[in-house]
């Protein structure tokens, strides 16, 4: 059984055996090392959030159980701990550790915890969206016998796994189905270690560009020139710009205003072919922008999604149903051509091959 998700607090976990082979050995103990101190974090992050969860429901009984009143006292509680321990400590996020407490209330109940189960809290934040007790109980049971990971508990929570497999009579091709529509995302063992939600509970700094690569750094510097230098508008507003929702964290590459069209225009650039997830993916960041940040009198968000496939460079413009007159009609006007992209991450990455080529041969310059 795969270990993915499933968090045991044993210092078992760190041995290992002697097989002969020592980098195999050394492999395994160094990445028995990062599970095991993920896993430490994550039981700690699950009891913490168990705990605030059960402190405020506590709360709330002491208000007879009056939804006013525990709602005023986790938005108080809310603003205390963010100016206390900083951000993480929303009203929503606090709502949801109260909604966790009372899910699952013993899970943290039992005298010993020598041979605790716990899923990582990424996992119980899915759980969370199953309303029914039966299906939400039997999805947890799932994902710690199969080791599921947190992408795969979402897909099989989003797709009704559960309801479609007691309503099916040959339930084996469910599974398979299953089993093959997520075997991507049970694939990378250590996945998990990555989780921007454990960086956030220790307190470490998160700085997502580290994860980049050195040409795609690059061509989002010469793009943010490249905009700011064609006089039509563009104001900067974030690089690297941190989305969060409530089981995912996004990154937008680029995001300016344009004074002139009074509008947010969001960058986003892939490392390959674009696919139909890579522009929805856009269009959720489009909908959050509206939402979120376009003001009284603002236009509606538009979004460029660009990939740097080494044989081609492709543009492709996002804008809403409800936008398109709009593109057509003005947003071209100040928009860079597909053709003026393609050309000016051609030309990015023909010079970070030439700066490579003096880095790896002396100054020679060959590509």
């Amino acid at each position: 059984m795969s270990d993915k998700g499933i968090m045991r607090a044993s210092s078992e976990e760190m041995e290992y055996v002697n097989s002969g082979d020592l980098f195999a050995d050394a492999r395994g103990i160094i990445e028995g090392a990062q599970r095991f101190a993920h896993q430490a974090v994550n039981v700690a992050l699950v009891r913490r959030n168990w705990l605030l969860g059960k402190r405020i429901a506590e709360e709330e009984l002491a208000g007879d159980g009056r939804a006013e009143y525990g709602t005023q006292a986790i938005k108080v509680l809310a603003k205390s701990l963010t100016t206390e321990y900083g951000k993480g400590f929303t009203y929503s996020n606090l709502y949801r550790y109260k909604q966790f407490y009372t899910a699952f209330p013993k899970i943290f109940a039992t005298p010993s915890q020598k041979s605790l189960q716990l899923l990582s809290w990424s996992h119980y934040s899915v759980l969370l969206r199953v309303d029914r007790k039966e299906a939400r109980d039997w999805y947890e049971q799932e994902a710690l016998r199969e080791g599921w990971s947190v992408r795969t508990l979402d897909r099989n929570v989003s797709t009704l796994y559960y309801d479609r497999l007691l309503l099916s009579q040959d339930k084996e091709p469910v599974v398979e189905e299953m089993a093959e529509k997520t075997s991507e995302f049970q694939a990378n063992r250590l996945e998990f270690i990555k989780n921007p939600v454990v960086a956030e509970f220790l307190g470490v700094p998160q700085d997502k560009r580290h994860t980049e690569s050195d040409l795609e750094q690059a061509i989002i510097s010469n793009l943010q020139q490249f905009l700011m230098e064609l006089g039509k508008g563009y104001a900067f507003v974030a690089r690297q710009q941190h989305i969060k929702t409530d089981l995912d964290d996004f990154y937008i590459d680029l995001v300016f205003y344009n004074y002139i069209l009074k509008c947010f225009v969001l960058i986003d650039l892939k490392k390959g072919k674009i696919t139909h997830q890579d522009i929805g993916q856009m269009d959720m960041y489009v909908r959050m922008y509206d939402d979120l940040k376009r003001g009284e009198g603002d236009n509606p968000t538009l979004g460029i999604v660009l990939c740097t496939e080494t044989s081609e460079t492709i543009a492709r413009y996002s804008v809403l149903h409800d936008s398109e007159q709009l593109f057509a009609a003005k947003y071209k006007l100040y928009l860079p051509t597909e053709e003026q992209l393609r050309e000016e991450i051609e030309n990015q990455k023909l010079m970070f091959k030439l700066q490579q080529g003096e880095g790896s041969n002396g100054g020679a310059g060959s590509l």
